[in-house]
């Protein structure tokens, strides 16, 4: 009757160990740049420190101007996709949203979509919410 008693005890010491560091608050927590090409504009992405709750996230675009820009929210896991954010024009070439909502820690997609005259474009940007 031990053995199955200490593998359970060493199983939810492992989850909880594994719980706690995905949501502890880290004082080390950095911005996340990346950048990728989707038809005739390239896309950089910025998001500092993303956590639970509302996030400003940049993008920076080069090529055509896009008319529009807007990112989405999505966590594939958990099955959570949420309303495309519009990002507003914050100086040439540059956009910015707002109050983008992350309600979990864990792994998100954000799919930044672009409207314009080099043609619609998605560029799809991992984010890891501690």
């Amino acid at each position: 009757m031990k053995r199955p008693t200490l593998l359970i005890t060493v199983v939810v010491l492992v989850v909880v160990a594994g719980a706690a560091w995905l949501l502890w608050p880290s004082g080390s927590a950095k911005a996340t740049t990346q950048q990728a090409v989707s038809g005739p504009y390239t896309v950089q992405f910025s998001a500092d420190q993303p956590r639970i709750g509302g996030n400003t996230f940049a993008v920076a675009v080069t090529g055509p101007a896009p008319d529009a820009v807007t990112v989405a929210p999505v966590m594939a896991q958990m099955g959570h996709a949420f309303p495309a954010v519009p990002a507003g024009p914050d100086g040439p070439g540059r956009f910015r949203a707002a109050d983008v909502g992350l309600p979990m820690a864990g792994q998100w997609e954000i799919t930044v979509s672009l409207r314009g005259p080099g043609g619609p474009a998605q560029v799809v940007f991992p984010v890891l919410v501690k």
